[in-house]
């Protein structure tokens, strides 16, 4: 196996990402490490927020919602996982798993941001993040949740069967055009490029290829125990809790339910199905989840 590290010049003319470089140095096990990239902007001693992204896609999701968040007084961070964006990946599909996601992730966020912080996660960005509030509430604020779950087998639907398959056999599997497509808001060509920047070839997909197949939404599936112990905590967490959900999303947009009505830090607050919004909605309504995020971390005492 390689651990591919994407020319930087791919990233050359990513449109609307000012945003400097930061790395960390991630243990991957088997004795191997990978640099990770991040996103790191505001004043260092702000309160924090985390911005998880999801499958395929890296922090260039963010763009358009960082400087607002920026604004209003926190310090935004937002993490390339490994496999994804200018982060290095390994080559092999069958390394990756969602363990070692949630092992990677946590070494980034206990060494550069280990104070409680405000959370907000979509797609694959919540399979990781919401474990994270239920194994460890107390380091976590607040929450705003997108297109989110945090599955423990059952019901699968049609259209999450029919992106694990295409994830795992379509030869024509481009980036960019996946997010195109799961967006209400066009997208123009440079950002089409922007989404296909992170992968010039097939080798360096294996990450994107992968995640759907880790879902765990069959039972025996690895991380099912491990989401079911983590729903302990979550169900218990009394941070505010948000969920901002896409009614265009037809693979998430309606499991906004299985979070609000089972949280103890949703209760009452505004939940809401956003229109003309899709899987990604951070595409289609970065000012609104901006916002939610604002009005949960007010809520919380986190930001003044």
């Amino acid at each position: 196996m390689e651990i591919l590290r994407t020319p930087a010049d791919r990233f050359a003319d990513i449109p609307d990402y000012p945003f400097a470089e930061n790395w960390f140095t991630v243990g991957l096990g088997d004795g191997l490490t990978a640099r990770q990239h991040y996103v790191d902007e505001g004043d260092k001693s702000a309160p924090p927020v985390l911005l998880f992204h999801g499958e395929p896609s890296w922090s260039f999701l963010y763009r358009k919602m960082i400087p607002l968040l920026v604004d209003a007084g926190f310090r935004v961070l937002a993490p390339d996982l490994i496999g994804f964006g200018k982060s290095d990946k390994p080559s092999d599909i069958s390394f990756y798993t969602y363990a070692r996601h949630v092992d990677w992730l946590k070494q980034w966020r206990n060494a550069v941001e280990p104070r409680p912080a405000a959370l907000f996660c979509q797609d694959w960005g919540s399979l990781l993040g919401l474990r994270m509030v239920g194994q460890e509430p107390e380091r976590f604020t607040c929450v705003v949740a997108s297109n989110a779950a945090l599955p423990v087998g059952g019901k699968i639907t049609d259209a999450f069967l029919a992106w694990r398959e295409f994830a795992r056999t379509s030869p024509d599997f481009v980036i960019g055009d996946l997010l195109q497509r799961a967006t209400q808001t066009p997208l123009s060509d440079v950002e089409v490029a922007a989404y296909n920047a992170p992968f010039p070839d097939e080798a360096s997909k294996a990450g994107a290829r992968a995640f759907p197949q880790l879902v765990p939404v069959e039972d025996g599936m690895d991380g099912i125990a491990e989401n079911l112990a983590a729903w302990e905590g979550l169900a218990n967490f009394e941070g505010p809790f948000l969920t901002l959900f896409g009614e265009d999303d037809p693979v998430l947009g309606s499991a906004a339910p299985m979070l609000n009505t089972r949280i103890a830090g949703a209760k009452g607050q505004p939940h809401a199905m956003l229109s003309k919004c899709g899987h990604f909605s951070q595409e289609d309504r970065p000012a609104e989840l901006a916002q939610g995020i604002v009005d949960m971390a007010r809520k919380a005492g986190h930001l003044a």
